[in-house]
């Protein structure tokens, strides 16, 4: 596959590791914060915590996105690193709202997270006038500071009240939903494309009721840029990953990558190419009350879609002329 010949910037494994600092700066702020409770300096964390109470709801009210923070430079060095890009099929109307499908999980999404969580690929310019959300588990909203941090880069809660308020309040909305969720995780093994949505059918009832366009997309190379250790069903390893997934939401994936120096091997992901394709939105009427029928319904033409957007791009982006999504 000549397209994912591996690129030569180095330097760009260390930038690579800047957002991981800045999530990790959010993690030790609720330690320390706790800790000034016991000093002179005890009024700070206690006017925070009455704020973040008073806030409760915010997530799931569109959030509080900041332009700034959109628009780091470390976004950038990760896009260079792969890189990573997005491309056009159809524009996207502002007057309608949208329901994107996000595909294939992959182990840290990293597609999605670069393309609608930030501006280092040019979202804004690309689809004027629309306002990206990427949909991510809904108790990180409930821990201090990362919840900031989450909804300054656009990222919403995946409840139901959350995208319900973003798809009845204006127009131009673009929620991107991880439709295979963290299940989707553990089928993240390079040169597969499987993906699990035979039985998600809620994203399809949710843009019935609001009447929003669906919108089909692919990352491609996303399930490339790290191998991943599988576990059979009955290993103790595999009870221990749906152990943690039933306490934290998600699977403890054991995963490898590159190391710092070449040839070795470690956490960073393979500096391999990674194209997110968004395909031509699919109307939907509104209905209130849509029937299983009308689910299934579009349901299908949504995997339609899904499928055409894949045949049209794979041979382009890696995968061979034969290469089917396989759905689970």
């Amino acid at each position: 596959m000549p397209y994912f010949k591996q690129p030569k910037h180095l330097q760009s494994l260390m930038l690579l590791q800047w957002p991981l600092s800045y999530l990790a700066m959010f993690w030790i702020l609720q330690p320390f914060f706790i800790y000034l409770l016991f000093t002179s300096l005890w009024p700070l964390p206690v006017l925070y915590f009455v704020w973040f109470f008073l806030d409760w709801k915010t997530p799931e009210q569109g959030g509080r996105r900041s332009a700034w923070v959109r628009n780091w430079c470390a976004w950038t060095h990760i896009k260079d690193y792969f890189p990573i890009t997005i491309q056009k099929t159809k524009d996207l109307s502002p007057e309608h709202n949208y329901l994107m499908g996000v595909h294939p999980h992959g182990l840290l999404t990293f597609g999605a997270f670069c393309n609608f969580c930030t501006e280092a690929t040019g979202f804004s310019k690309i689809f004027p006038d629309i306002t990206p959300h990427l949909a991510t588990l809904s108790w990180f909203f409930k821990i201090p500071f990362v919840r900031e941090y989450l909804m300054a880069k656009g990222i919403c809660s995946v409840s139901q009240p959350a995208i319900d308020y973003l798809l009845s309040h204006g127009t131009g909305n673009l929620v991107g939903i991880v439709v295979g969720g963290v299940g989707e995780a553990l089928q993240s093994v390079p040169n597969t494309t499987t993906l699990i949505l035979r039985k998600r059918k809620g994203f399809v009832r949710t843009a019935l009721q609001h009447g929003a366009h669906l919108v089909p997309t692919f990352t491609f190379g996303e399930t490339e840029v790290y191998d991943q250790v599988l576990f059979h069903k009955d290993s103790w390893m595999h009870k221990f990953q749906s152990c943690f997934r039933s306490i934290f939401g998600f699977y403890f994936c054991v995963f490898y990558g590159r190391g710092f120096c070449q040839g070795s091997t470690g956490l960073l992901p393979y500096s391999l190419p990674i194209v997110t394709v968004v395909g031509e939105p699919l109307p939907l009427p509104k209905i209130e009350k849509p029937s299983q029928e009308m689910v299934e319904k579009y349901h299908t033409l949504y995997i339609d879609a899904l499928c055409k957007l894949f045949d049209q791009h794979k041979t382009q982006y890696g995968c061979s002329e034969d290469q089917k999504l396989l759905f689970l």
